[in-house]
Order: structure tokens, then sequence, then C-alpha cells
């Protein structure tokens, strides 16, 4: 039961994370895309760049700062490698993003979170 309720809440995290990225000019190219190498929870297009996004979601903001880490973003990367020929056109920039969302606060994008 409990993993079916963080489930729940880290669908509805990926759904405020698009409606937030669409009121900030982004389209919506992918979510829950499931590859052989990990999931990627967002797949988001603004002008020449296409990010693919890891969302996170967290009862409390304070628990925000611990909810990415190294691992995730490699796993997201390794992802984003199997599909992005088919959501990325040539020239445009690919990158990994995070969006950190709890009650209360404002989401917190970070742009390029993976370098590696």
């Amino acid at each position: 039961m409990k993993r079916q309720i963080a489930e729940q809440s880290g669908r509805d995290g990926e759904r405020r994370a698009a409606m937030w990225l669409r009121m900030k000019g982004w389209s919506i190219l992918g979510q829950r895309i499931k590859t052989p190498l990990g999931e990627i929870d967002l797949i988001a297009r603004r002008g020449g760049v296409v990010a693919f996004i890891e969302v996170k979601w967290r009862k409390k903001a304070v628990d925000l700062d611990h909810a990415i880490d190294e691992y995730r973003l490699r796993r997201v990367a390794s992802a984003l490698e199997a599909v992005a020929h088919k959501y990325a056109a040539d020239g445009e920039d690919i990158r990994v993003d995070v969006i950190l969302l709890a009650p209360g606060a404002f989401p917190r994008h970070i742009v390029n979170a993976w370098q590696p």
C-alpha cells in the first residue's frame, strides 16, 4: 500500500511539473518513457532545446535537497541515449534537467543537472 501511495504521489508530481513547464513555454513531448536502461519522467522542448527531465516530489520541501543523486541522473542519461533520436532533431541541444516539487514550495528547475 505504501508503494502505491508513493507511485501516485510521483505521478501527481509529474503532472504538476508538466503543467508548470507548459506555463513556461515548453512543449511536452513525452511522459513516463520506459527504456531498457531506465525511465524518463518527462521529455520537453523549448526553442532548440530538448530536456529529458527527472521529477522528484517530496512531502516536505526540506527533503528536496537530498531527492536526487548521481545514480538516478546517470540512469536518466543512459535512458536518454536510447530514445534521444526519436525526440530531438539534428542540431537541437539535449540535456538532463531535474524538477523538484513539494507542497507550498515553488518548483525548482535544475537546468543541465547531469554532466558526464
